[in-house]
């Protein structure tokens, strides 16, 4: 054992008995004075032990506001979704009953139909419906809905038609304008493309000076169309050669067809 260690040794075994010489109220002042000393770090770690356990604490209530939110987005989702099944349902429900009203208080037999395709090549010219020669239609009946006039049947089997919309040019509508004694006749454009089809009224007189706004109607003439049915609304008008044209925009928005009545004669 080296010089060292035993001085060591030697010190320890001194303290020590020192410390057994020592009565119990001077133990106690010792253990107090150590106490002393050593409570800054007793202290500092209690406090570092309790902000480890706030810290563990607000991870835990982080976790917790995360699972809400996420729970909270999922049924907000859900609502939004709900809600918006519930105004297709009411806009469904307007639209029928806006159809039945009209069927109800028209002077004409109706027989409700139903667009089941179009031609996407011609999409303001044909569409077909679910009616035929079984539900009482042929061909050259007018083709309506609560807003105005769609066009005509076609051909016609036993149970689907072909309707040619108002605003294929090969539909010809003898037309009257409201507040004027001008007549003329509607036809379709021959622009291909147009988003929104616009509709030319034709042979009127060079002093109609026709208004944006004015209503078109049918006139009843040539024994296709009945008089009265709304075909649409002047939105220019401009003198021609021989006559004057108007430019008329269709009552009935023809891209957002869904159900229509064949007219099968009168009440």
């Amino acid at each position: 054992m080296s010089r060292t260690s035993v001085v060591a040794l030697l010190i320890f075994v001194a303290i020590l008995g020192y410390f057994f010489t020592l009565g119990a109220e001077s133990t106690r002042r010792l253990q107090a004075g150590v106490y002393q000393l050593l409570s800054p770090f007793l202290i500092t770690g209690s406090g570092l032990e309790k902000q480890i356990t706030s810290v563990r604490s607000g991870l835990k209530s982080l976790e917790d506001l995360e699972r809400d939110n996420t729970t909270l987005r999922v049924e907000n989702r859900s609502l939004r979704a709900t809600n918006q099944a519930l105004r297709d349902v009411e806009h469904e429900v307007n639209r029928l009953r806006h159809a039945l009203n009209y069927r109800e208080r028209s002077v004409f037999k109706l027989v409700p139909a139903e667009i089941v395709t179009r031609d996407a090549s011609n999409w303001f010219r044909t569409a077909t419906i679910n009616r035929g020669k079984d539900d009482g239609i042929e061909g050259d009946m007018p083709v309506v809905t609560d807003e105005g006039l769609v066009g005509k049947t076609t051909t016609v089997s036993a149970n689907i038609s072909l309707i040619l919309l108002v605003s294929d040019e090969n539909c010809r509508v003898a037309a009257n304008v409201e507040g004027t004694r001008e007549q003329g006749i509607v036809s379709g454009e021959r622009v291909v493309g147009s988003i929104t089809p616009l509709l030319d009224l034709n042979f009127l007189s060079k002093q109609a000076d026709l208004k944006p706004g004015q209503k078109i109607f049918t006139s009843g003439v040539g024994g296709v169309f009945p008089a009265q049915l709304l075909i649409g609304q002047v939105k220019t008008f401009a003198l021609r050669a021989l006559d004057g044209q108007a430019r008329v925009a269709p009552a009935v928005d023809l891209a957002h067809l869904e159900d229509v009545f064949v007219v099968t004669g009168r009440k």
